[in-house]
């Protein structure tokens, strides 16, 4: 396993980090054991997880995710070989806090002290917020994000967020602060007021990242890059869909597209047309297609961690193996031939 640093913290975290979101939905308790037994023993100590999971979201899994991975530390007693994220749901869900889930003290108090609860811990390492008050372009909303609101009042906002994440770390509830589903300017803004203020950086930010989706590219990876403020790339393989599983309609039983319950915006002819580009590409070179896929996320210079997902153990093993896969440059020329020929999917 490879280690880098989470931001500026003093934290090496695994390369390939752990996602968690499908245990106590796609996944049982004793199956998220095997997995993050085994993941311990392949060198990953980076454990992200999230109090909304499990994955697709509603009232009976909320919380089910965070709980089964603190029963695995009840009983395995290894706390303390884990960096541990999860994150504070934003607004939007309204069976979270009564469908009152604006991220501000009082909600960040309350949800923090109910994850640790079912994580049975008495910190966690990352605490992120899932995503801005103010909406996000992912999850499909890309094509119509109209970043309309109020800048003065987001600013008060954040400030009053790092003033409450602050007292936590002086508390020792959490240790370090990230982002996820933000854009350049919030991130900026984070970054600017933690400096005007001598208040907690954000360590990360979580963003999705794959071959398949890039707008993490050119303006975000700028400022992790030159703010040390890394990403934690989400969904690198698109939902399984760039293993080619689902080309052609297929829906394979049990898959994660074929059990949501919500629209996949992701399923679309042009994202078809650029999977089996990649597909082809990955067989002309003896590669998996998945394992080519991540080994592209994993050597991105402003990427921290990649988050792989699995919901079998042969997914999972083949994931972790992508650490060892260094991606021949003739291999990147092709990667940026079918991205200008595809550049914005969803």
């Amino acid at each position: 396993m490879e280690y880098r640093k989470l931001g500026r913290t003093d934290l090496d975290i695994s390369v390939i980090g752990l996602g968690t979101m499908t245990w106590g939905f796609q996944n049982t308790q004793t199956q998220a054991f095997e997995q993050m037994d085994y993941a311990l023993e392949q060198g990953i100590n980076f454990f992200d997880t999230a109090e909304m999971y499990a994955i697709p979201p509603s009232e009976k899994t909320f919380g089910t995710t965070e709980t089964i991975i603190g029963n695995w530390f009840a009983a395995r007693s290894n706390r303390d070989k884990v960096i541990l994220a999860s994150k504070i749901t934003g607004p939007g869900l309204s069976w979270i806090r009564k469908g009152k889930s604006t991220i501000d003290k009082k909600n960040i108090l309350q949800a923090v002290e109910g994850s640790l609860k079912r994580l049975q811990t008495d910190y966690i390492d990352l605490y992120q917020l899932h995503w801005p008050n103010r909406g996000s372009y992912h999850f499909g909303q890309i094509w119509n994000f109209a970043p309309k609101f109020d800048a003065q009042a987001e600013e008060e906002n954040f400030l009053e967020v790092l003033h409450t994440l602050q007292a936590l770390i002086q508390d020792g509830k959490i240790r370090h602060i990230g982002l996820s589903n933000e854009t350049a300017w919030g991130l900026t803004k984070w970054l600017q007021l933690a400096q005007q203020n001598n208040m907690p950086r954000m360590a990360s930010i979580q963003n999705e990242y794959s071959l398949l989706c890039r707008h993490f590219e050119p303006d975000l990876s700028e400022i992790a890059i030159h703010e040390d403020c890394g990403l934690l790339a989400w969904s690198p393989l698109s939902r399984g869909m760039l293993s080619g599983k689902y080309l052609n309609g297929a829906r394979p039983e049990g898959a994660r597209i074929t059990i949501e319950t919500r629209p996949e915006h992701r399923v679309l002819p042009q994202t078809d047309a650029a999977i089996k580009k990649y597909v082809e590409l990955a067989r002309q070179y003896g590669l998996d297609a998945c394992q080519m896929a991540l080994a592209f996320v994993n050597g991105q210079a402003f990427v921290n961690s990649t988050l792989i997902g699995a919901t079998n153990m042969a997914q999972l093993k083949s994931n972790i193996e992508s650490i060892s896969l260094k991606l021949p440059v003739e291999v990147y020329k092709e990667i940026d031939s079918i991205r200008r020929e595809f550049p914005m999917l969803y």
